[in-house]
C-alpha cells in the first residue's frame, strides 16, 4: 500500500504546486490591471489620493455627467470583473486546490488541469454577473449624480444606507448559510459532485452563487467612498480572506456588521 501511496502524494503534490501557480499568475495579472488603473488614464493610488468629493450632498451639483457608451460599459465591466478575481480568488484558492486533488483522486491515469480551470471559470462567471449589476448601479448613479466620472461617491445617504444594509446583512440567517457553505469546501465537493468539465463548471457556478450571497453585500461597500479606492480594495479583501479561513471567521464577520451598522447610522444622524 504504501508503495502505491508515495507515487500518488507525489503527483498531487505536484497537483497543488501547478494549480498554486497558475491561480498565483492570475490574482497577480488582475491585481496589476486593477492598481495600474484599468485603463482610466490614472492608477489606483492617484485615484484614491485625488481631492475627494465624497459624502457631501451639495458637490453633487457641480459634477458633470460624462455620458457612457457601449465601449465605455465593457471599460467598467472588465474593471470590475478583474477587481472581483483579485479580490475573490485568494479566499478560493482553498477549495480550487481541493477540487484539483479529488479530481486526480477519481481518476489517477488523467490530469485534474482541464476539469479544475472549469470549475475555477464557473466561481468567476458568478462574479462576472455581480459584475453586470455592479456596472449598471454605477451608470445609474453617475447619471443622476450620486458618484462622480471618477468613481467616487457624492451623497452621504448612500454611504450610509450602504454600510446600515452591510450591516445588517452581515447578521442575517441567509449571510451565515452561505458563509457555513464556503467555510465547507470538502462538503460541497462531496455533496455536489458533478462529472466531467460541463459538471465542473457547473459546480464552480454553484460555489460561486453561494459565495457571491455571502459577500455581495460587502463589495457593494466599494461604493461607500470610492470604487477605486485602493484602501477599501485591500481592507475588503483581507475581510473575506478572515472570514472565510480563520476559526473566528464568522463571529469577525458579525462584530464588524455591527459595527458598520453603527458608523452607518452615526453617519445618517
Amino acid at each position: 500500500m504504501d508503495r502505491l501511496s508515495k507515487p500518488i502524494e507525489r503527483i498531487l503534490k505536484r497537483d497543488r504546486i501547478a494549480v498554486f501557480i497558475a491561480l498565483l499568475i492570475v490574482m497577480l495579472l488582475a491585481w496589476t490591471y486593477t492598481l495600474l488603473g484599468v485603463g482610466m488614464g490614472m492608477n489606483a493610488f492617484e485615484m484614491t489620493n485625488m481631492p475627494a468629493i465624497v459624502l457631501n450632498d451639495s458637490a453633487a451639483k457641480t459634477i458633470n455627467y460624462s455620458p457612457w457608451d457601449f465601449r465605455y460599459f465593457i471599460l467598467m465591466l472588465t474593471m470590475w470583473w478583474l477587481m472581483m478575481i483579485a479580490m475573490m480568488l485568494p479566499s478560493a484558492t482553498p477549495i480550487i486546490l481541493l477540487a484539483a486533488a479529488l479530481n486526480r483522486r477519481s481518476q489517477a491515469a488523467n490530469s485534474p488541469y482541464g476539469r479544475t480551470s472549469f470549475f475555477t471559470f464557473g466561481y468567476l462567471i458568478a462574479w462576472l454577473l455581480f459584475s453586470f449589476i455592479a456596472v449598471s448601479c454605477q451608470w445609474l448613479l453617475e447619471y443622476n449624480g450620486v458618484m462622480t466620472h471618477m468613481m467616487q461617491n457624492s451623497s452621504k445617504a448612500l454611504a450610509a444606507g450602504l454600510l446600515i444594509a452591510a450591516g445588517v446583512w452581515q447578521c442575517t440567517p441567509i449571510k451565515q448559510a452561505c458563509l457555513r457553505h464556503c467555510r465547507s469546501p470538502v462538503e460541497f465537493l462531496t455533496r455536489h459532485r458533478r462529472p466531467g468539465n460541463t459538471g465542473a463548471l457547473v459546480m464552480g457556478l454553484h460555489h460561486g452563487t453561494y459565495c457571491l450571497g455571502c459577500c455581495w453585500f460587502l463589495m457593494g461597500l466599494l461604493f461607500v467612498v470610492c470604487i477605486m479606492d485602493v484602501y477599501w480594495i485591500i481592507g475588503l479583501t483581507l475581510y473575506v480572506i478572515i472570514e472565510k479561513l480563520f476559526a473566528r471567521g464568522p463571529l469577525f464577520g458579525q462584530l464588524t456588521g455591527m459595527g458598520f451598522l453603527g458608523i452607518g447610522i452615526w453617519l445618517l444622524f
